[in-house]
């Protein structure tokens, strides 16, 4: 008689440490999600998302938002940023279309009552969006992109080449983690940190510059878990080992976890 096959860990994840690297406005949902599978979330912010100094440009378009034929959100944080710079009364949904690059961006805008958001239909990024036929005919239509200083010209640039006249809403900056690098070595050390999710090359990046050697080197054998192609090639670059690409968005990275793990045994905790 055959041995029956042993059954898959109703939790895969249980005792396992689990980085998150969201920024901590964002953080929360996948946190929560790792711990109904059983996980400790070790959290550890890789992007600092900071209010600019001097808003005012973006106060003004924002007041505003009715002249333009779309509006895109690059991220839940142009979301954030851009609600706390509306004038009182005013909706995020005032103009005739409105367009999101990912699906956290969409519960963003859903929590500030913008039910009807443009998404991509395929994958979950400027290229995505651009592919929608709602965006393909451009010509003398008026679009505001709202996001953080800096960033890719994808979307504006395509879009101008489409016909449209695109200008920014810049909200908010990004800047380098606060939290001290020590956290994780300390976990690393101790057996307390088992995967690492990024959901932005330039927080990879940032993660990479700040690890001492002995640090790289544990991040190196540590399965690190992205949400993009671009940060896929990144972790390649920056030499990571166990680089698993995952689907957009925490419930992406959730399934991604859960069926890395489901074949490994539990861990004792």
């Amino acid at each position: 008689m055959g041995t029956e096959p042993t059954p898959a860990p109703a939790r895969p994840l249980a005792g396992r440490g689990i980085v998150v690297t969201r920024p901590a406005a964002q953080a929360e949902r996948l946190g929560r999600l790792l711990v109904e599978a059983g996980a400790i979330p070790l959290y550890f912010p890789l992007i600092d998302i900071r209010p600019l100094a001097d808003p005012a440009d973006a106060r003004r378009k924002l007041a505003r938002l009715a002249d333009y034929d779309a509006v895109v959100f690059v991220s839940a944080n142009a979301v954030e940023q851009a609600a706390a710079l509306l004038p009182a009364g005013a909706s995020l949904g005032a103009s005739a279309l409105v367009a999101a690059v990912g699906p956290g961006t969409a519960r963003a805008l859903a929590a500030h009552g913008v039910d009807r958001v443009l998404l991509p239909s395929r994958r979950y990024d400027s290229e995505g969006l651009l592919e929608r036929a709602e965006l393909l005919a451009m010509q003398g239509r008026r679009v505001l992109i709202v996001r953080g200083r800096g960033g890719r010209e994808l979307l504006a640039d395509t879009l101008r080449a489409r016909g449209a006249t695109v200008e920014y809403a810049e909200c908010y900056e990004r800047a380098p983690p606060v939290a001290p690098v020590t956290l994780l070595l300390d976990a690393w050390r101790a057996d307390r940190l088992h995967a690492v999710t990024i959901t932005s090359s330039e927080g990879l990046r940032h993660l990479h510059a700040l690890l001492p050697a002995d640090g790289r080197e544990r991040l190196r054998a540590t399965p690190v878990f992205v949400t993009h192609e671009r940060m896929h090639a990144t972790a390649c670059a920056l030499g990571l080992d166990d680089v698993v690409l995952a689907d957009a968005g925490d419930d992406g990275l959730h399934r991604a976890l859960m069926h890395y793990y489901n074949t490994r045994p539990p861990r004792v905790r």
